[in-house]
């Protein structure tokens, strides 16, 4: 869950990026995020298994595209991808991810971006761009953009948006103010939200305030509960008219913490549904962690984004008429 940056120099400050690994928080002194040093360019999106088929036309069945949005210190290979992308293995070993491939069995046009990326300093002082860690208000409008093309090209009136951690949280600013959610309609008609840092986190104890995130990256500052950021963001309402959102949370997140912050407050008139996948199997042990584990070192297990649970729950909140029940 939590992408590590090693330690840089000796004035550096910890950065917890919520991510895909372990439960772990790195250690004090790991690397610090710039936007102004090194001169290297955004990375390339590059490619991942089952998804981005621009060719795809949606189905009577399923006439809306998913589009699947990454958190805070990920890419889309690593928390949609299978084990190949976790590990940066080559193209030609990589697989489709859980939630990819059932949605792709689904009948689904399945879309996915890389958003937020920025510089950040290693431990050998040099700067590598990675996905994730830039303003959230920037990665929404790229999300804005990214859906754009896909009603487009799909020719779709609507989307769908499954977002993980940090993911829900940019489409909720796309939502509010980047053109999701207009007076005459939505773009987005179902979104579904994976443990997001609706209310903020303190990333396991690691940021209680914002002056301990003071030298963390933007988007870990602006997470932190009592941002500015999250301020405005939920001021007023939380949730909009017309769209359906699910939130599928998990009371053994030991990176959204506290978890009770992952719920959103619903406006009137507004359909949304909050629920813990320890509720939906009656099983307060169920261990299901924030996002997922392929065997990395102190991995917190299953999660959100590879449990059997919150998967099918996924497929249930974009069609409701989903036949069967919860793995539990």
């Amino acid at each position: 869950m939590l992408d590590r940056l090693r330690t840089a120099a000796t004035t550096v400050a910890t950065v917890a990026l919520i991510s895909l690994g372990a439960a772990a928080l790195p250690s004090a002194g790991a690397a610090a995020s710039s936007s102004g040093s090194a001169a290297t360019a955004e990375p390339e999106q590059g490619t991942l298994a089952g998804v981005n088929d621009w060719t795809c036309a949606p189905t009577p069945q399923h006439p809306r595209p998913v589009v699947l949005v990454h958190g805070v210190g990920a890419s889309m290979q690593k928390t949609w991808g299978g084990p190949g992308e976790l590990w940066g293995d080559p193209p030609e070993t990589q697989h489709r991810g859980p939630l990819v491939e059932q949605l792709a069995a689904d009948g689904y046009c399945v879309f996915a971006l890389n958003h937020g990326a920025t510089q950040v300093l290693q431990s050998d002082l040099t700067w590598v761009t990675g996905w994730g860690t830039g303003d959230i208000e920037d990665s929404a409008r790229e999300l804005a953009g990214f859906v754009d093309d896909v009603l487009e090209r799909t020719g779709a009136a609507q989307v769908d948006i499954v977002g993980h951690s940090m993911g829900g949280t940019v489409a909720r600013q796309y939502l509010r103010f980047e053109g999701g959610v207009t007076p005459d309609g939505s773009t987005v008609h179902t979104l579904v939200l994976l443990g997001p840092t609706t209310h903020g986190t303190t990333f396991g104890g690691t940021y209680p305030t914002a002056l301990a995130a003071a030298t963390a990256p933007k988007a870990v500052r602006q997470q932190v509960p009592g941002s500015s950021f999250l301020t405005k963001l939920n001021a007023g309402q939380e949730t909009f008219p017309g769209v359906d959102y699910t939130v599928i949370a998990t009371t053994k997140d030991e990176s959204i913490t506290p978890y009770q912050s992952s719920f959103l407050v619903a406006a009137p008139g507004t359909s949304v549904r909050n629920v813990y996948v320890q509720d939906v199997c009656q099983d307060p042990d169920l261990a299901v962690g924030h996002a997922r584990d392929f065997g990395e070192p102190g991995a917190d297990g299953p999660g959100l984004i590879d449990h059997p649970v919150p998967l099918f729950l996924v497929r249930q909140a974009l069609d409701p008429a989903l036949t069967g029940g919860p793995p539990c």
